[in-house]
């Protein structure tokens, strides 16, 4: 029996509002730079980015006595607050039947390789901390009549560790840290974002220069704004401009080109994670979970509105198809190896094949997938053992897609409900998109990057591997939220003293910023755009052909030289902000193709996001009456997962090298009177790895 959840509930859990912000504080001080009047704020620290790890950095920082602010493009407008994850990673040794320790978190979390251990350790450790810590705020955590958190398997995940607050899980995290910054008095820059970073003489972090609308004047017109500080924490999200099919919300820019060129270096970027969703052209959301696992009718239609049952061609039996249906609701992101043996990732590779003919995809809740040609019609009773376990412990015995979904997750029909869309009326069209961006800035285990004072955390930090465990991000940004406060904090960089003079890095800062918005410029804003997210998609995307990737670097390259000779047109001074932004972009678009083509020649096989496909590979996948040869791969090598690839910019060139990753001696343990002064001295701050 189905239990009714009342309606009230689910409003709460799907209509998170947000708490108003207060007015932000006015800028103090002016310089004059370049004949504009640049308003000047200073701080401590500077975090860029308001989603559910900047906002974690801030509080936490705040707490310890730190001078900090947060500067946002648009606050509670991010991935996390509008179309971030529905569940949460945490450490579960504290049951049973799906117990685990520390270390086996910490493995699990870095199966995929290319993680550094340490890092997997320390998101492993920080799991239970940042989980109460977000309870005591208010999180809404489900647990069971002992107090036991309620949790489920998720994708890459064996044990069981995930738990859900429903669809917006990830923005209910905002939302309760939100209140906590307001409340803590957090001066938060809306409106605000953030172009260069600026560095004093040594090398290290002494600004930010950012534009802000409000602060156009005659003597000001781009709107620009210095943000004085000794540390800078990046928290504002990954590149999801870089793509056309995406599932993130318009306008995540992330702060990764801006990185590039300070100098700092990004590891893992050619590293994603790409799965079915609708695209961000009307809600976009990824279709994991429940919504595969109620296990709707999927189809696509031609230009004549002709119906097509195109799994029915790749799948042997009804039992295989619906299984694998299912199946993609926790091992939703693609993956190569899951399109051999007729695997669930099969179904991602048919989803593409029909795109790529031209055809839009649907599911349809009220019906039950289709049969195969041939063969028995579906039925609960016809599926795979593991399947009908499922079903059965989640008492989802009902006859349509639908009606399983709104028993097992009504959360999930409200959501899309409060978008004016009835997923319950009418059928749901989708597609293949990129959602995450597992890479980013390399960092230590305090979260520093290789330039003194610069932070990062979130998905701006490349703290993940190929692969990762659903919901683990979200657990990633909340612990190394709280490892960047700590370490700034404990280092004295939350201090707004000593503050070197800016007046040099500021008018050269200023000068590269003008040298990109020339009067007139043959390149148009929205065709660099176009350029840059038609070449992602098409050709690192899930699918990977060697030789076309080494032409859309060699196109990636010539739209940057061009884009440094020429500028981009911007047309007018409020659109200088989002010209400098694709300028960036299209400069991370040249680092992960760079980076995806020297994976490639030195011999890279298939994992995580992408297929690379190779006419010698060993990896080929089967279909019931499709031909598939175009699409045989190369299978990852041992020796890759044990290395990450570093993207840097010298001198304007794009430079790849490789680094092993940092690894953790299981064996070691802590002893406590030989640990504990550095703990109280905070040695430990200033002696760790890099």
């Amino acid at each position: 029996m189905t239990a009714k959840v009342p309606q009230q509930v689910l409003d709460a859990l799907t209509d998170v509002e947000m708490p108003r912000l207060k007015p932000a504080p006015p800028f103090p001080d002016r310089l004059t730079c370049h004949g504009y009047e640049i308003p000047v704020f200073r701080s401590g620290c500077v975090i860029v980015g308001s989603g559910a790890a900047g906002l974690r950095s801030a509080v936490e920082l705040k707490r310890r006595g730190g001078a900090v602010v947060i500067v946002s493009q648009s606050a509670w407008g991010g991935t996390s607050a509008c179309s971030g994850s529905d569940k949460q990673t945490l450490h579960t040794a504290n049951t049973a039947d799906q117990g685990d320790d520390y270390r086996d978190m910490a493995r699990a979390l870095r199966a995929g390789g290319a993680m550094d251990e340490d890092t997997a350790y320390i998101e492993a450790v920080g799991s239970p901390r940042a989980m109460a810590s977000l309870q005591f705020l208010g999180l809404p955590i489900p647990q069971d009549q002992l107090g036991g958190t309620l949790r489920y398997q998720t994708d890459h995940d064996e044990v069981g560790r995930a738990t859900s607050c429903g669809p917006r899980t990830s923005r209910l995290m905002v939302q309760v840290l939100a209140r906590e910054a307001i409340r803590l008095g957090i001066p938060v820059f809306n409106q605000v974002t953030g172009l260069k970073i600026l560095k004093d003489g040594k090398g290290a972090v002494a600004g930010l220069l950012a534009i802000c609308p409000k602060e156009r004047t005659e003597a000001n017109p781009f709107g620009l704004v210095l943000f004085r500080c000794r540390s800078l924490v990046l928290a504002a999200g990954g590149p999801g401009e870089l793509y056309r099919d995406s599932v993130f919300p318009n306008g995540c820019f992330g702060p990764l080109g801006m990185a590039l060129e300070a100098g700092a270096e990004l590891v893992n970027i050619t590293e994603s994670q790409f799965g079915i969703g609708t695209r961000r052209e009307g809600f976009p959301w990824n279709l994991s979970g429940t919504y595969m696992q109620c296990m709707p009718h999927i189809y696509s239609l031609d230009d004549s509105g002709e119906e097509h049952h195109f799994l029915g061609d790749y799948y042997r039996t009804t039992r295989e198809m619906a299984s694998n249906i299912f199946r993609k609701g926790y091992q939703w992101p693609f993956h190569a190896s899951r399109m051999l043996e007729f695997g669930s990732s099969l179904i991602d590779l048919a989803i593409f094949r029909e795109g790529e003919a031209g055809r839009k995809v649907f599911m349809d809740f009220n019906r039950n997938p289709g049969a195969v040609p041939g063969d028995h019609p579906f039925s609960l009773e016809g599926l795979d053992a593991d399947v009908r376990a499922y079903l059965d412990n989640a008492g989802a015995g009902q006859d349509r897609p639908i009606d399983r979904l709104r028993h097992m997750n009504p959360l999930a029909i409200e959501l899309y409900r409060r978008y004016k869309v009835d997923i319950t009326a009418a059928p749901l069209e989708f597609a293949v998109n990129n959602q995450h961006m597992n890479g980013g800035l390399g960092v230590d285990i305090w979260g520093r990057s290789n330039l003194p004072g610069l932070y990062a955390v979130g998905e701006a930090a490349g703290t993940h591997g190929v692969t990762r465990p659903g919901g683990s991000a979200l657990n990633a940004g909340q612990v190394f939220g709280t490892r960047v406060a700590e370490h700034v904090a404990g280092s004295g960089a939350a201090e707004c003293r000593d503050l070197a003079d800016i007046r040099s890095p500021l008018a050269a800062a200023v000068a590269e910023i003008l040298s990109v918005l020339p009067p007139e410029s043959p390149l148009d804003l929205g065709a660099v755009r176009d350029d840059v997210q038609a070449r992602m998609s098409d050709k690192a995307g899930i699918i990977c052909r060697p030789w076309e990737v080494a032409q859309a670097l060699r196109d990636a390259r010539d739209l940057n030289d061009r884009i440094r000779s020429l500028g981009i047109a911007a047309g007018k001074p409020a659109q200088a902000g989002r010209v400098l932004q694709w300028q960036q972009m299209a400069l991370v678009s040249e680092a992960v193709l760079a980076a995806l083509d020297f994976y490639i020649r030195e011999g890279g096989g298939s994992r995580g996001a992408r297929a690379i496909c190779d006419a010698a590979g060993g990896g080929l996948p089967m279909a019931r009456r499709e031909t598939l040869e175009a699409y045989r791969f190369r299978e990852e090598t041992a020796r890759h997962k044990a290395e990450q690839i570093v993207v840097s910019l010298q001198d304007g060139a794009v430079q790849v090298s490789t680094r092993t990753v940092r690894p953790l001696d299981d064996g070691e343990t802590c002893f406590f009177e030989r640990d504990w002064p550095a703990w109280l001295t905070g040695a430990h701050y200033r002696d760790s790895p890099a």
